[in-house]
């Protein structure tokens, strides 16, 4: 595993960052999953508040004498705070379910702007802050985002922050606050957490055949996951980089490539492949849905994510279009497009600030054609037997 030093508090954290989103359901399976990759050299866990029981899950394993080996960041919602006494309410709460009393790194969840910042400096967070690192409590302070560069490079000069987490892969080099954002949170002496470096999956087993075959032009064998976060190592600015691992063929996978993924390794030749690469996948991609889930739950039933990924699969060709309307209709309870009510509550945490109603509206017209009540009644029937 290779390290890469915190340029304000010189931790060195591991260039794989374990994410917690996406946990495996199985308990057995997990605390072997995480024990696995701290064991290999993986220090660095990201949480959320947000998370579905994440935090409570994580804190189980590491209460097994696996928390003083490891840093654990997690996530303060600000959406969630409209009063003082919300911010001890929630880091309480935090700090319960981990079943620990500091919290290594703790984001302000998806600061959008100034504005927001400012709202929670007037309620009271400045001072907050200064008293939990007194207390121990919170030892850095940080924010992840997903908003443009501007907005970005405004908001870390409003605070001395320390470390930050932003959306950066190859097809996303020039979007939200991308490499310009990378380098002048760097350019402060921030540390800088990525995520999303394969794009939610999708930079690895779900590239168009035509990208993938890009690849094999390189003189070395190496899978699109590994073109993917090799890209993302091969920047100095980037501290480390969080993979969302559910199965151990996939930390092994990571944590190999961890093991040799220098900066600025990359060949002139492979830059240029990726190139090639994002030209044609930008060139099939009908919505830039990363499944990250924050517009969920639908208050209509709309398994928002589900929609999105089968309607760019069916669009793009990275897989047959029937094989999607499979997946689309085969379940038991009916989450498909057709039931938004355009209340547009989903868009309000959209990262990727995507016009939800308008493209669920597309997925319908896509998906939901003369043979989608039949197939789905067919399916029905067929899940009850």
């Amino acid at each position: 595993m290779l390290y890469r030093t915190n340029p304000q508090n010189r931790d060195k954290l591991s260039i794989l960052g374990f994410g917690c989103m996406r946990f495996v359901k199985d308990e057995a399976k997990l605390e072997q999953q995480i024990i696995y990759a701290i064991e290999n050299g993986v220090n660095y866990f990201d949480t959320a508040y947000i998370y579905p029981n994440s935090e409570e899950r994580l804190g189980r394993v590491l209460a097994k004498g696996y928390r003083k080996r490891v840093f654990v960041a997690t996530k303060l919602p600000p959406y969630l705070v409209s009063k003082y006494e919300d911010f001890d309410k929630l880091l309480n709460t935090q700090l319960r379910r981990l079943q620990t009393d500091y919290i290594d790194y703790y984001f302000i969840h998806m600061l959008p702007d100034v504005k927001e910042w400012n709202r929670l400096c007037g309620l009271g967070i400045l001072d907050w802050i200064d008293e939990k690192k007194k207390l121990g409590q919170i030892i850095n302070i940080g924010f992840s985002y997903h908003g443009g560069v501007q907005e970005f490079k405004k908001l870390i000069d409003e605070y001395a922050w320390g470390f930050c987490m932003l959306q950066y892969n190859y097809l996303d080099e020039n979007n939200q606050a991308g490499k310009i954002g990378l380098q002048y949170a760097a350019s402060k002496g921030m540390a800088v957490m990525i995520m999303e470096p394969l794009r939610g999956g999708r930079l690895a087993g779900r590239l168009p055949k035509e990208a993938a075959d890009i690849f094999e032009q390189a003189s070395d064998s190496r899978s699109t996951a590994e073109w993917g976060l090799r890209w993302v190592w091969n920047h100095p600015e980037v501290t480390t980089l969080l993979s969302g691992m559910n199965t151990m063929e996939m930390i092994e996978e990571n944590i190999r490539i961890a093991s040799n993924a220098m900066p600025d390794s990359l060949s002139d030749h492979e830059l240029e492949l990726y190139r090639k690469a994002r030209k044609v996948i930008l060139g099939k991609s009908a919505v830039p849905c990363t499944g990250c889930n924050y517009c969920m739950p639908c208050p209509h039933g709309v398994d928002i994510p589900m929609c999105f990924s089968c309607y760019n699969d069916s669009i793009t060709q990275m897989a047959g279009t029937l094989k999607c309307q499979f997946y689309y209709v085969f379940r038991t309870n009916n989450h498909n497009a057709s039931l938004c009510t355009g209340c547009g509550k989903c868009e309000k945490h959209c990262p990727q600030s995507i016009a939800i109603r308008d493209t669920l509206a597309d997925v319908v017209n896509k998906m939901e054609g003369p043979l989608y009540r039949p197939f789905r009644f067919a399916v029905k029937k067929f899940m009850k037997i």
